[in-house]
């Protein structure tokens, strides 16, 4: 099984940025992994109030929401077992609950920001942006 913990949350001011990693374990040889947002407001239990923000396969294949293209990045440090989500030019809009996901599979990328392809989970960090 795979495990997720997260790390990197805080509260900063829009146009800053901000690094979140992941440590991740459990992980085989082909896998998919993601970072999701619970927006401000919304459940941070439900699976369904979960956006995809980001996603990386095995083979370095990446997806990103289009609210984010362009300012975030998504990457892995493989000898770290790492997932990182670099995030440029913060918005107020981009405050929430950043959860990573993994699966141990290597998923269609059509799918790979939807949160019920995912079993596993990390529990999350929170990110605020001020205006």
């Amino acid at each position: 099984q795979m495990h997720l913990k997260e790390s990197g949350g805080g509260s900063v001011q829009s146009g800053d940025s901000l690094t979140l990693s992941c440590t991740t374990s459990g992980t085989t040889d082909k896998y998919t992994l993601a970072w999701f947002r619970v927006p401000p407001g919304k459940k941070r239990e439900g699976i369904a109030d979960r956006e995809g923000v980001a996603a990386l396969r095995h083979d370095g294949l990446t997806k990103y929401a289009d609210s984010v293209k362009g300012r975030f990045t998504i990457s892995q440090d493989s000898a770290k077992n790492t997932l990182y989500l670099q995030m440029n030019a913060l918005q107020t809009e981009d405050s929430g609950f950043y959860i990573c996901a993994g699966a141990q599979f290597t998923m269609f990328l059509s799918v790979a920001l939807e949160s019920p392809s995912y079993k596993s989970w990390g529990l999350g960090t929170q990110v605020t942006v001020a205006g």
